[in-house]
């Protein structure tokens, strides 16, 4: 299984790999035999004035000498040594710079100076690996001269004025005429056709948004900042929820000051009610701090569905409640405050054509958010593992207050389950071949080598299968190769956001489609956010159909009637 790069990974400091250089001189035979691509450090010295094509085959080079020569331009065709992390072309009589090094997004050292180079193009400002950036010694010209020639000078400045001002994207922001067209819109994607005798169809939406915290030009240096800001995402968040104007909302990563002060006030104006829990650990802050945790959010058509009763997951306290001893448990998994959050809902009558007749039907809709780090793989199978367990305890509860046959009430299937979030998993992982079979191995490599079946008793545990098992029916809405990927950032792309459902009780029906991978390629776009797309993830967004099922009265919320 690939392993998701860390997202909270802040960009390193870069120190050059050999910065005593020892030097061969090769032979003509060594020359005649040996491949060019062995080599991936190389110096050409000697006044030259016009650098060999043949140079530009030589992919595997990391670090290039060109200083102390005679050239008066660099080709566009540099750009073709896409694992060049050193250049050195100082000393040089170069008057520009080719745009195209702006696709050089390996490079950490680049050295300009003592050159003729006046402008700088602003290509080069998505260049954001880069942590040295040398122009001394040019007769640089207006706002770059003055950047340059500040006594703190930094690299990261630059580069930021570059990237705030690179054209490409349709409108004007702060003056910068912007040009490219937005993405095509995403095909949806028809699965099934409707049971006319089943007139229960919802649309819902799973999203993880990106916190404000998050999105910093540190994690991702390639989106310029006026669109990292959250004054112009959060505008393009909610247009995007808005468009596909889904019946039931699932959000991720989403700062407690938001939910309250903008999406909840925002949504309702669009007819939409919600709930909200921020992660844990904003229990132990004080009040100014904790608006700024985030966490996850259900919004839900207040003129479709009433909320009945609402369920809160924390897993580094059922990590607490089930440690047993478990040294791992407490250090691994308690240590991590994501949670789940579900809302028991309700169909209103009437709410849907020809319903009128229908009784009310019951669903119930969880968010999760799992632990994002790829070294702890254990820590998600384990915290999906808490969150059925959890689920199906919930489910119980409300089983037993209804009035239905007792054995019955020993089936949890017997509510609909719509199941949403950020996994943090591949399709290939136990955390999703778990949800979706209703059982892993406990020796499962995922595990590695922690041993956890003893505290893990109560979640499931078979002894004479040695799985752990959970009892929800449910099946994973997008199919594989629908969607190539659901987050899609500089250092991985790929899947991780689902929608789970009942398939005793639900279909789907159509499913939105991927984003046209063509405008991803024909606009270079290495990952987002990015001014036309405001999160590092697509939204996904499905149909669903729910079947009639057994009507259930569970006790009202606040004693209102739920038959309004």
């Amino acid at each position: 299984m690939s392993k998701r790069i860390p997202r909270k990974k802040e960009r390193n400091h870069y120190v050059h790999p050999n910065p005593r250089r020892m030097y061969k001189i090769m032979s003509p035979d060594e020359m005649a035999t040996r491949s060019k691509n062995e080599f991936t450090e190389l110096e050409i010295t000697g006044g030259v004035r016009h650098l060999s094509p043949s140079l530009w085959k030589m992919t595997n080079l990391t670090s290039l000498y060109l200083n102390n020569n005679s050239l008066s331009r660099i080709p566009a065709e540099i750009c073709l040594l896409s694992n060049l992390a050193h250049l050195n072309v100082s000393y040089n009589k170069l008057r520009d710079v080719p745009p195209e090094m702006g696709e050089m997004t390996s490079l950490r050292e680049l050295i300009l100076s003592h050159n003729c180079i006046s402008t700088i193009p602003t290509e080069l400002g998505k260049l954001f690996k880069l942590c040295k950036l040398e122009l001394t010694g040019n007769p640089l010209a207006g706002r770059i001269m003055e950047i340059v020639n500040r006594p703190s000078y930094r690299t990261e400045d630059i580069l930021n004025y570059l990237m705030d001002h690179l054209p490409g994207f349709d409108g004007v922001k702060e003056g910068i005429a912007i040009t490219s067209s937005r993405p095509p819109q995403r095909p949806w994607i028809y699965m099934a056709n409707k049971d006319q005798q089943s007139s229960c169809v919802f649309t819902v939406m799973c999203y993880n948004i990106l916190c404000d915290k998050y999105a910093t030009r540190q994690m991702y240096g390639y989106c310029p900042n006026w669109a990292l800001d959250w004054t112009y995402r959060k505008t393009h968040i909610l247009q995007e929820i808005l468009h596909y104007k889904a019946d039931i909302i699932s959000l991720q990563e989403v700062e407690t000051e938001h939910f309250y002060k903008y999406f909840l006030p925002e949504l309702k104006k669009e007819g939409y009610d919600g709930i909200f829990s921020p992660k844990s650990r904003a229990k132990t802050m004080s009040e100014c701090e904790r608006k700024h945790v985030d966490g996850y959010a259900i919004f839900y058509k207040s003129n479709k569905f009433i909320l009945l009763k609402e369920h809160l997951v924390e897993f580094n306290q059922l990590a607490m409640a089930n440690a047993e001893g478990s040294d791992d448990m407490l250090n691994r998994v308690m240590t991590k405050d994501n949670i789940g959050l579900a809302a028991l809902l309700q169909t209103k009558r009437g709410a849907y054509q020809n319903e009128l007749t229908q009784a009310s039907q019951t669903l119930l809709v969880c968010t999760a958010h799992i632990h994002w780090d790829p070294e702890y793989s254990d820590v998600k199978l384990i915290q999906t593992m808490m969150l059925m367990h959890e689920l199906k305890t919930f489910v119980d509860d409300i089983l037993q207050k209804c009035n239905i046959p007792d054995s019955q009430k020993m089936d949890p299937n017997i509510i609909p389950l719509l199941l949403c979030g950020d996994f943090n998993s591949l399709p290939d992982s136990g955390v999703i071949e778990y949800l979706s079979s209703g059982r892993v191995s406990t020796s499962h490599c995922d595990f590695k080598e922690f041993v956890y079946k003893d505290c893990l008793s109560k979640l499931g545990n078979s002894s004479k299968t040695n799985e752990f098992t959970h009892p929800f029916q449910i099946s994973r809405a997008y199919s594989d190769g629908i969607m190539p990927f659901t987050n899609y950032s500089y250092d991985f792309k790929g899947v991780i956001d689902y929608v789970f459902y009942s398939k005793l009780h639900m279909s789907v029906l159509g499913v939105l489609g991927p984003i046209d991978s063509a405008w991803l390629e024909e606009n270079r776009i290495q990952g987002c956010p990015h001014p036309h797309v405001p999160s590092d993830h697509f939204p996904i967004v499905v149909e669903l159909q729910l079947k009639p099922t057994m009507p259930l009265h569970p006790p009202p919320p606040n004693g209102v009637s739920l038959h309004r």
